[in-house]
């Protein structure tokens, strides 16, 4: 099955948002065993919506449209599908009782304009949309399935994962792909290329690389084709496992694992607290941390220390040491490392301080310069890199950066814990 995605909207042409629905919709296709052939986005006018279901319609087994099934006048796409599919309206009376109990549950009466959402293309079928008040739109047309659904990502969400993609899985299978991320830390793109060329050009027809390159980490996407599942499943098990002999020590997870989850799953396994003591970084890895659910049970807190009086008086960092080895030195890191064990009773702690840019830097200390501490029970471990001169890139490799290096240190504290 080869499937085309649409995604309708003005918004999406002026830069004001960024498509991450289609981007959802892809990978999900993807695991569901779908090659994507294209994406398309275009504006809230009706020539457009039909150019790209024409464009579709001609090399695509599947179609998913999203956006423009609102209310508003500038939501046109179910007017377009009724012209492409030259069919007329109908009220759809389960549609109509929807939107009636959703209005109802808010308390609200329903409007002339959201009754109007019943009005269903005559060729279509019904998707019915619990959290919102469009519904979804199957279409049937030669051997192409159209499906319609809102550009509300939650509400979209919804209908893909619990309708639309178990409805394409029962049909019969004749290709399977499958994915597997595997995330490293701590080498550049170019370099990590140099390291795996041999077992790249090594791997199996059935298996391709892609490289993804973010801040701070690189991702080797591989992707296995087939017709037998488990042969697939067992070829990319076997080839990660001569990945792990080349670079054991920049791989650290795979797929959607993140540094913070990995040391939050460490520290909770032991009953141990982490705080952080944060100033280039601005709180940005308390932040990634407490986005983690449950993340209290083995996080105290942070101290964002950017002034230097700040890393003085709440993280007890000596004027002298600032004096003589400037706030960004891995003296004055390990003193905040120290002082957020303190302050925040935990048993690890991260001190973290550097130049983030674009200015305030030196011919010493060139923007980019960060310096890292890693405090635990015993011992404290510290690292200087250098980075770019990007503000934002350089914060996102910062933190990357302190976990992999809290990671580090647990592992050489507790062993290879997991």
């Amino acid at each position: 099955m080869v499937a085309s995605i649409i995604s309708v909207g003005d918004e999406l042409l002026t830069g004001l948002t960024v498509n991450t629905n289609a981007a959802w919709i892809a990978s999900r296709l993807n695991l569901a065993g779908i090659k994507v052939r294209e994406i398309q986005a275009t504006g809230d006018e009706e020539s457009g919506i039909l150019r790209a279901l024409e464009f579709a319609a001609d090399h695509s087994d599947l179609v998913l449209v999203t956006g423009g099934l609102g209310p508003t006048r500038d939501d046109i796409t179910k007017r377009s599908l009724c012209k492409f599919f030259n069919c007329a309206f109908r009220q759809d009376a389960v549609v109509l009782e929807d939107i009636r109990q959703f209005f109802m549950r808010r308390g609200m009466e329903v409007t002339e304009v959201n009754r109007r959402q019943a009005e269903i293309p005559e060729k279509a079928d019904v998707i019915r949309n619990p959290h919102g008040t469009a519904p979804g739109l199957v279409f049937r047309q030669n051997n192409t399935l159209f499906v319609a659904m809102p550009g509300v990502p939650f509400e979209m969400k919804e209908m893909m994962d619990h309708q639309v993609i178990p409805s394409l899985k029962n049909k019969d299978r004749k290709q399977f792909i499958i994915h597997k991320t595997i995330l490293t830390h701590g080498v550049g793109e170019s370099a990590l290329a140099e390291l795996i060329a041999s077992w790249e050009r090594s791997l199996p027809e059935t298996i391709r690389l892609a490289y993804l390159p973010s801040p701070g980490v690189v991702k080797l996407r591989l992707t296995a084709t087939g017709n037998r599942e488990k042969n697939l499943v067992d070829t990319l098990n076997q080839e990660i496992e001569k990945l792990h002999g080349i670079i054991p020590g920049y791989i650290w997870g795979y797929d959607d694992d993140t540094l913070e989850g990995i040391t939050g799953q460490i520290l909770k396994k032991h009953s141990l607290r982490l705080g952080t003591a944060e100033s280039c970084t601005g709180g940005y890895i308390a932040h990634r941390i407490t986005g983690i659910p449950g993340s209290s049970q083995w996080f105290n807190g942070c101290i964002v220390a950017y002034a230097n009086r700040i890393k003085e008086t709440l993280l007890n960092v000596s004027p002298a040491l600032i004096g003589n080895h400037g706030a960004v030195s891995t003296e004055v890191a390990e003193s905040m490392a120290a002082g957020a064990k303190k302050a925040l009773n935990c048993e690890y702690a991260i001190g973290i301080t550097g130049i983030a840019g674009p200015g305030g830097g030196s011919k010493g200390k060139p923007v980019g310069t960060v310096c890292i501490s890693v405090a635990g029970p015993s011992s404290v471990v510290s690292r200087k890199l250098r980075f770019g001169d990007n503000r934002e890139r350089n914060i996102l490799r910062a933190a990357n950066a302190a976990l992999a290096l809290l990671k580090e240190k647990l592992e050489s504290d507790l062993g290879r814990a997991k």
